[in-house]
């Protein structure tokens, strides 16, 4: 390994929740926001391609790898009187675990979930009925096309369901992210009826961000949503599908194909959502036909045996093998409900 931490191939399953991905021609750790800068400025000067991984929760990284340099971020610590301002490769789990034992509230129900703090205004990252749009404050930036660092509010993210104006695009690098967090102690309202329930109260109450916290990770291991590198379906990038959001105008019409295929009698799990109705992802998937479990080629993928939304590396899979499995859960929806899922992860050097 070189002075500025480059090395000659690196195989990016080492840096990714599923396991899987080739090698990279080059690979740059940068571990304070000057390097960074600097690695991608550098890079880009040279015309070279380049490739940002944080936490690699939410990657899929093609058996060929990636043609070019793999700069990973690897910044980590908060600061503020309320620990608000957070490096971009900082774990997130540990940072909100940091900000519940600090008497913070705001992002328990973000609890568990996988990749580092600079990925979470990204793709909006959200769970248990709160999203990180809901108590960002603003980002900062390096801007690729004019090599300066900006900071972004929350308004200029154009944050929708899973997505912002950062999302597809990697000609901003997040450096560092604030966040405006409740500092009396107690939860955000609760929304989600899953976590109602296992707390004891209704929607809309608070209750101590660390009760919250314990709540969320217990409802998530329950689902394999916790890395643990002894379970197999861990081995993951979340929930691999989102949830569709069908437009107004097309609701009867997949409603009544819905109907046609399970009966009438049916009741379809639906709720609003910007830009038209959501359905559940998971239970079109299970009204599909694909179990908890169900294997894809070879069984070296499979869907997760807790959670069908999760595609699982069982141990000795390729890239490949999660793409076949994926391609038919997303062909099995669409021939029976006429209901296409969309990938979550970011499909790096492979398509679906």
């Amino acid at each position: 390994m070189s002075t500025d931490g480059t090395v000659g191939t690196e195989r990016l399953s080492a840096h990714t929740t599923l396991r899987l991905g080739g090698a990279a021609r080059r690979f740059v750790r940068a571990e304070s926001t000057d390097a960074l800068v600097a690695a991608v400025r550098e890079r880009d000067a040279d015309g070279e391609p380049v490739l940002l991984v944080g936490g690699g929760s939410n990657l899929v990284v093609g058996d060929d790898g990636f043609d070019g340099t793999v700069v990973r971020i690897a910044t980590t610590g908060w600061s503020g009187t309320d620990g608000e301002t957070v490096a971009a490769g900082q774990d997130w789990d540990e940072y909100v675990a940091a900000t519940v034992a600090a008497g913070l509230g705001g992002l328990e129900c973000l609890s568990g979930i996988p990749g580092s703090a600079g990925a979470t205004p990204i793709q909006n990252v959200g769970a248990y009925g709160r999203e990180v749009s809901e108590v960002l404050d603003s980002v900062d930036v390096y801007d690729r096309r004019t090599a300066e660092i900006r900071t972004l509010g929350a308004a200029d993210l154009g944050f929708a369901y899973r997505t912002s104006v950062l999302k597809g695009t990697d000609t901003g690098v997040v450096l560092t992210v604030r966040f405006r967090l409740y500092t009396d102690g107690l939860s955000a309202p609760v929304r989600y009826a899953e976590l109602a329930r296992a707390l004891g109260v209704d929607i809309g109450a608070r209750v101590p961000a660390a009760e919250a916290r314990e709540a969320v990770l217990g409802l998530r291991r329950g689902k394999g949503m916790v890395l643990d590198p002894g379970d197999h379906d861990t081995w993951s990038a979340g929930s691999f599908f989102t949830n569709p959001i069908v437009p107004e105008s097309e609701l009867d019409t997949v409603l009544a194909r819905i109907a046609e295929v399970l009966g009438d009698d049916v009741t379809v799990p639906r709720y609003p959502a910007d830009g038209g109705v959501k359905l559940s992802a998971a239970w079109l998937i299970e009204r599909a036909g694909f179990t908890r479990g169900h294997p894809g080629p070879g069984a070296r993928v499979s869907l997760s045996t807790k959670h069908t939304l999760a595609l699982t590396n069982r141990g000795a899979a390729t890239t490949s093998d999660l793409l076949a499995l994926a391609r038919e859960v997303r062909d099995g929806v669409r021939t029976h409900f006429g209901v296409t899922l969309t990938p979550e992860p970011l499909l790096i050097n492979c398509k679906l």
